[in-house]
């Protein structure tokens, strides 16, 4: 499970919900490529905007439609008990991981944030990835935290949300990480511009939003990695540099990932859940434009 590519997709929606046709759609597109595992309802999969019910069935549909991949899924929710539903809802779908942020609308102590792993840890059957994404949760985690829910049960992986550069900057993060989490515990990189600087620093696996729409491109960086190839990785990462832009352009990768799956054909125009908003016509042409020149079809 904690290994290789993890691709994570978009949620569409339509005028009715979840767009099911369209989610598997995307799906499909993920097995076909043969990504290492799924990670279903993470922030590009809009969870935090989906009832417990929708999470439910998209889950059971990534289970039902992953073609023996494995599965992680976002238990992500403001209150410990919400989560300790939706991980219960993910392990009867039969989810193989659980992905857990941190959720803050009051900003969280540290000893809060280590009660709810310690909460949730010793309720699941599940391994679970902790996600720390300050950005998107207001919640910051010390590199003491880490190794104190490290060493609760079931804790299996921690998607980290960027490393310093060059790299052997990030060596030196990745190792001081190493020093004081325990060995089963495997480091996975979440934002994709530093994905090839943190594999080659010994990060185990990329979460990957590109691989979510894009796997083939995906995985051609992680294999140039994984082969050693630290000029093919990095004539890699600069060849994909105009869609990190898009990425920095639009406060995240959401819009232009549900602006790119539209593109594509495979969602309607409108894909996201409201409040959000899709791009506009001019930034849509540009996400067009960026596809294009990449061959990213």
């Amino acid at each position: 499970m904690f290994s290789g590519l993890s691709a994570f997709p978009i949620t569409p929606v339509n005028a009715a919900g979840i767009d099911e046709n369209a989610f598997l759609r995307l799906l499909k597109r993920l097995t076909r490529a043969k990504v290492d595992s799924l990670g279903v309802l993470g922030s590009t999969g809009s969870y935090a905007w989906f009832t417990r019910e929708q999470r439910r069935r998209i889950t059971e549909l990534a289970v039902a439609h992953a073609e023996g991949i494995p599965v992680m899924v976002s238990i992500g929710a403001f209150s410990t008990d919400e989560v300790l539903r939706l991980a219960e809802d993910a392990q009867q779908a039969g989810a193989s991981a659980l992905l857990l942020p941190a959720l803050a609308y009051q900003g969280l102590t540290q000893e809060e944030v280590y009660g709810l792993y310690h909460d949730v840890a010793h309720a699941v059957s599940r391994p679970i990835c902790v996600y720390d994404n300050p950005r998107t949760t207001h919640t910051q985690f010390s590199d003491a935290l880490y190794a104190r829910i490290a060493t609760l049960p079931n804790i299996a992986s921690f998607k980290i949300p960027g490393v310093p550069e060059p790299l052997p900057a990030a060596q030196q993060r990745i190792a001081a990480l190493r020093e004081q989490l325990p060995a089963h515990i495997r480091l996975g990189i979440s934002g994709d511009q530093f994905a090839a600087t943190a594999l080659q620093a010994g990060c185990d696996l990329w979460y990957s939003v590109c691989a979510g729409l894009f796997p083939y491109a995906a995985k051609a960086l992680y294999e140039a990695v994984k082969g050693e190839s630290s000029q093919s990785a990095a004539a890699q990462t600069q060849r994909l540099e105009p869609l990190w832009a898009l990425f920095r352009k639009h406060n995240g990768s959401l819009r232009v990932m549900a602006a790119a799956a539209h593109l594509l054909g495979d969602t309607d125009a409108v894909c996201l859940p409201r409040p959000l908003r899709m791009l506009t016509d001019a930034d849509t042409a540009e996400v067009q434009r960026v596809i294009t020149e990449l061959g990213l079809t």
